[in-house]
């Protein structure tokens, strides 16, 4: 059996070519370095927990997760979050802290130069 060369969600695979292209594009390391991180094995993907960028990221902060976000513990302050995936629970946590959950994609039309955003692993 062949060994896999890269994801094979074609969406993902999609979001990784977006993000080198436009990190060459614009000269912003952020969005090649996040394409590298997601372009890996599954099991070598982020997954964070709430309580991690509750303590991390401060107010208003734009937090990115080349990952998943789930639920466990909670946030207290209002950020930005954008990540590939996120559970039910953590989206309606993000919501009732009165954040934002974003997709990666979201915030690459957002914030096309990569300023002032965490990269949070």
């Amino acid at each position: 059996m062949p060994k896999p060369t890269g994801p094979t969600n074609p969406a993902l695979r999609r979001l990784v070519r977006q993000l080198r292209s436009k990190g060459k594009e614009l000269k912003a390391s952020l969005w090649q370095d996040l394409a590298g991180r997601l372009a890996r094995s599954r099991r070598s993907r982020a997954e964070v927990n709430l309580g991690h960028l509750n303590r991390y990221a401060r107010e208003g902060s734009i937090v990115v997760v080349p990952g998943k976000v789930l639920a466990a513990g909670r946030l207290d302050h209002p950020i930005s979050v954008a990540a590939f995936k996120f559970s039910r629970a953590a989206r309606c946590k993000i919501v009732e802290a009165k954040g934002r959950a974003l997709t990666i994609q979201q915030l690459l039309e957002q914030n096309p130069d990569g300023r002032d955003v965490i990269l949070m692993e």
